[in-house]
C-alpha cells in the first residue's frame, strides 16, 4: 500500500504541490475551451476550416516568436514574476474570444493568447525544475501532466455540457471561464509559491550566456527537433478531432467532451506508474513506442467516419485510449530530459526552446491540417500516423547523441 501510495502521491516539497494545484485549476479552464476552438470559430461564426487552422497556427506562431524573448527575461528575472506576466495577458486573451466575428479579430485574439503561452510554458517549468530536487524531476513533471490532464479531462466534459452551436452565448461562458482560471492560478502562485534560488552560478562574471550557447547544445537540439516532429503529428490532433469528429461522425459536443475525458482518465491512472516504472530504464525506446502508438491511434480515427455517432464514439474513445498510453510515455521522458541536459544558468533558455518545440508543432499541425482536412478528412489522419511512426524511428537514432548520464532516467532515492 505504501509502495501504491508513493506512486500516485510522490513526496514532492510544498511549493510544487501548491503550484500543481493552481495549475488543476487553470487546466480545468483550458478543457473547456481546447476542444470546442475549431467548432466555435467555423460552426458558430462560420469561418472557413482552412482559415480556422491558420488562426489556431498564429497563436503557435505567435509564442514561436514570444517564447526566446520571455526566455531571456526567465533567466534574469526568475519564473516566477515572468509566470504571473503570462497569467495575466493570457486572462485578458480569452476574454476577447466572445468579440470575434471576422477572421481578423481571430488572428489578433489567437496572437495575444500565443504571446500568452509562449511566456508561459518556460516561466513555470522553469519555476518547477528550481524548487525541486534532481531526483524528484521526474515525479514532478509526470505530476504536472497528471494534473493538466486531469483538469482538461474535467473541463472538456463541462464544456460540453455547456456549449452548443444553436446558442452561441453558451461559448462566451466557455471562454470567460477559462480567463478567470488564469487568474485564479495568479492568484495561488503569488500568495503561496516562493521564487527559487539562482544560485551561486547565475551571479559569475560572465555566467549568464546566450541562446548561441544553448544552440551550439547538440544533444539538446535533436532532443527538440524529434519533440517537435511528435507535436506536429500528434498532439496538435487534438486540435482537429473534435471538428472532425462533429462534421465527419455526427459525435455530439457532449460525446466530444466524453471522448477528452477518458483520455484524462487514462492519463491520470498510468502517467504516475509509467514515470515509476521508467526509473532507471532507457529513455529513447520509450519515445520510440510512443511514434508507434500514436501512429496506430491516428490510423484508428478514419473508421468512425463510416459510423453511427454512437459507434463513432466508441472507435475515437478506443483511438484516443491507445494515443494516452503513449502521452504517458512521453510525459515521464521529456521534460526531465530537457532539465537534465540543460545548464543551470540558462534553464530559462532551455526551457523556452523546449517550449518553442511544441509552438513550433502546434502552428504547423493545425495550419496544414486544417486545409487537409477540408479536403481529404480520411488522409490527414493516415498522414499524421506515418510521421508519427517516422518519429519513433528517428527517437533511437537521437539516443546516440545524448550523453551516458542522460541516456537513463535517474531512480528516487524514495522509489
Amino acid at each position: 500500500m505504501s509502495g501504491l501510495l508513493r506512486t500516485y502521491f510522490p513526496p514532492l516539497p510544498r511549493s510544487v504541490t501548491t503550484l500543481q494545484v493552481g495549475g488543476l485549476v487553470n487546466a480545468f479552464g483550458n478543457g473547456i475551451t481546447l476542444p470546442f476552438l475549431f467548432i466555435y470559430l467555423h460552426n458558430v461564426r462560420g469561418i472557413g476550416l482552412g482559415i480556422v487552422g491558420l488562426i489556431v497556427g498564429s497563436h503557435a506562431l505567435a509564442s514561436i516568436v514570444a517564447g526566446p524573448i520571455f526566455g531571456a527575461q526567465i533567466d534574469r528575472f526568475g519564473g516566477r514574476k515572468l509566470l504571473a506576466i503570462a497569467l495575466g495577458i493570457l486572462a485578458v486573451g480569452y476574454a476577447l474570444y466572445p468579440f470575434v466575428h471576422d477572421p481578423w479579430q481571430g488572428f489578433v485574439v489567437a496572437a495575444i493568447t500565443g504571446i500568452g503561452v509562449g511566456a508561459f510554458w518556460p516561466s513555470q517549468s522553469t519555476l518547477i525544475a528550481g524548487l525541486t530536487p534532481t531526483e524528484q524531476r521526474p515525479a514532478a513533471f509526470a505530476m504536472q501532466r497528471v494534473v493538466m490532464n486531469l483538469g482538461i479531462g474535467l473541463g472538456a466534459l463541462a464544456g460540453g455540457l455547456i456549449a452548443t452551436t444553436e446558442s452561441p452565448g453558451s461559448f462566451t461562458v466557455l471562454f470567460l471561464l477559462n480567463s478567470l482560471t488564469f487568474v485564479a492560478y495568479a492568484a495561488v502562485m503569488l500568495a503561496l509559491v516562493p521564487s527559487p534560488s539562482l544560485g551561486a552560478h547565475a551571479r559569475e562574471p560572465g555566467a549568464r550566456g546566450s541562446y548561441r550557447d544553448v544552440l551550439r547544445h547538440r544533444p539538446f537540439v535533436a532532443v527538440i527537433g524529434l519533440n517537435a516532429l511528435f507535436i506536429f503529428a500528434g498532439f496538435s490532433g487534438f486540435e482537429l478531432l473534435p471538428v472532425y469528429a462533429k462534421n465527419e461522425a455526427a459525435v455530439s459536443e457532449t460525446q466530444i467532451g466524453i471522448v477528452f475525458l477518458v483520455n484524462t482518465v487514462v492519463i491520470v491512472l498510468l502517467q504516475l506508474p509509467i514515470a515509476r516504472l521508467s526509473q532507471g530504464r532507457r529513455r529513447m525506446p520509450a519515445l520510440g513506442l510512443l511514434g508507434l502508438l500514436w501512429a496506430a491511434a491516428w490510423l484508428v480515427v478514419p473508421v468512425s467516419g463510416a459510423r453511427t455517432a454512437v459507434a463513432a464514439t466508441l472507435i475515437l474513445t478506443l483511438a484516443i485510449v491507445v494515443f494516452a498510453v503513449g502521452e504517458c510515455l512521453h510525459g515521464a521522458v521529456q521534460a526531465p530530459l530537457v532539465v537534465e541536459l540543460a545548464e543551470p544558468r540558462l534553464l530559462g533558455r532551455y526551457m523556452a526552446l523546449s517550449a518553442l518545440s511544441w509552438q513550433v508543432g502546434f502552428a504547423l499541425g493545425p495550419a496544414v491540417g486544417g486545409f487537409v482536412l477540408e479536403y481529404s478528412p480520411s488522409g490527414v489522419w493516415i498522414a499524421a500516423a506515418l510521421f508519427c511512426a517516422i518519429g519513433g524511428g528517428l527517437a533511437l537514432l537521437v539516443e546516440g547523441t545524448l550523453p551516458a548520464r542522460a541516456r537513463r532516467t535517474p531512480v528516487s532515492v524514495a522509489a
